[in-house]
């Protein structure tokens, strides 16, 4: 019997582990669908201190105490109780029983017992967490780009965490019942802190009944975490492992508000100053496109946010567009670049690099109307707890409209022109820039009259 179970483990745990790696295969190819943007690999200590505060300390989210502290304790909570994974996996190819408690001796029940405080603290946080989704009704978890699967997603990620953390509660107390019972394979450990006040719910009950329990139990919690790992690379939650390099690669010294210029302009501009130089051997051959038009125009690191983005609205709850009712929503154009590098992975995958199905982010997925909203005010960046940049994206979409499709309102036309014929936006010359001023009284006018 042991060995069918261990046999039966080892083919569940090897699946999950494969299916896990051969989607992050997946994201990985979908990233790198993006264009070179360097590998971002300088100042090593600063990107790590940078991924420390963003990823690990969760910075920005303590601009709002109460709820950044039930965040912390359910990712730290649910990432800390996953150490017991690795006694899991141990008694499941060994075919043990709870293999550490005897290396450990009396430490052993005192770790177990910090971990469900853990998971209490973890059930609590997500129970409080469904509250405001669904009783509440936060208004940035019901915008209309949350609809349907966002919205499912999110309250089943938690219903899961909820489901593993308390499958681990409950498997703890009939295994505290079985020890005091004296039965054979279950090693006395002492106490456990939450465990031992479920544990009376299993008083009376037949041994062979607790056995069965807790064997589904702990066959549950694991499945459910094989579940999980896979689940998540295709829910919001991949944030949990995706901030971590999103964090380490972002950008270190751009101020806020600050535009990257783009090459091409910067190369025409060059030219202008050395017109000789658009024939020499090194001139740069002309652009494809400006801007943006499919996920294929973007960097890799755009793409990168995308799959980083936790959808939790709070860019999108500080947008000024969006709060005067625009269509423009931060967050929504991080989900429809996800989506769209979703799509086209899978192209390549059916058809071969290069397949194109004839649609764009740019009309098929964000509308022109969504784009010429952004005031570029750069309150979504400085928002985002993940360091993710919506504004680089909107802004390298609205070049290619401007500069490709000569699709600017006619309002940005006369701006781009007035700017180009009197170097400022309006439309009268430098020269009379302070007519307006001349008949302002002087001081000594004043002092005079």
């Amino acid at each position: 019997m042991h060995l069918v179970s261990q046999l039966l483990f080892a083919l569940f745990f090897s699946a999950g582990v494969y299916l896990f790696s051969k989607r992050v295969r997946a994201i990985r190819r979908n990233v790198l669908l993006g264009k070179d943007d360097g590998a971002r690999t300088d100042r090593p200590m600063r990107r790590f201190k940078q991924m420390a505060l963003f990823a690990l300390g969760q910075k920005k989210l303590f601009k709002r105490p109460v709820p950044a502290l039930l965040h912390l304790l359910i990712y730290v909570g649910f990432i800390l109780i996953n150490i017991e994974l690795i006694e899991i996996v141990a008694d499941g190819l060994l075919g043990k029983h709870r293999v550490l408690a005897p290396l450990l001796g009396p430490a052993y029940a005192y770790f177990i017992g910090f971990f469900e405080i853990l998971a209490l603290g973890v059930i609590l946080s997500c129970v409080s967490f469904l509250w405001r989704r669904n009783v509440v009704k936060v208004n940035r978890f019901h915008k209309r780009e949350m609809k349907g699967w966002p919205s499912l997603d999110a309250n089943l990620i938690l219903v899961i965490e909820i489901a593993l953390v308390g499958s681990f509660l409950l498997m703890n107390a009939a295994d505290l019942q079985l020890q005091s019972a004296g039965k054979e394979g279950y090693v006395p450990t002492g106490p456990f802190v939450v465990s031992s006040l479920v544990s009376p719910l299993f008083s009376g009950v037949s041994d062979s009944t607790l056995v069965a329990i807790e064997r589904g139990l702990w066959w549950f919690h694991i499945l459910g975490i094989l579940f999980f790992l896979n689940y998540v690379t295709y829910s919001k939650h991949l944030h949990i492992m995706m901030a971590f390099p999103n964090t380490f690669y972002g950008d270190l010294d751009t101020a806020a508000g600050k535009m990257k210029n783009m090459p091409e302009v910067q190369a025409e501009v060059a030219l202008m100053m050395d017109p000789e130089g658009a024939f020499s051997a090194n001139a740069a051959p002309p652009p494809e496109r400006f801007g943006a038009q499919d996920v294929g125009d973007l960097s890799w690191k755009n793409i990168l946010d995308a799959y980083s983005c936790t959808e939790c609205g709070r860019c999108t709850a500080v947008c000024p567009a969006n709060k005067t009712g625009k269509l423009l929503s931060p967050r929504k154009i991080m989900m429809d670049t996800r989506d769209r590098a979703e799509v086209l992975g899978r192209a390549h995958d059916r058809h071969g690099p290069g397949h194109h199905d004839g649609k764009h982010l740019l009309g098929n997925y964000i509308s022109q109307e969504e784009l010429l909203a952004c005031t570029t005010c750069n309150a979504c960046v400085e928002e985002c707890p993940v360091n993710i940049n919506p504004l680089d994206i909107i802004l390298q979409m609205r070049r290619h409209l401007v500069m490709d499709q000569a699709q600017a309102p006619a309002e940005w036309n006369s701006m781009f022109s007035n700017v180009e014929n009197n170097m400022a936006p309006w439309a009268f010359p430098a020269s009379d820039r302070f007519a307006w001023a001349n008949n302002i009284p002087t001081a000594n006018q004043n002092k005079n009259a």
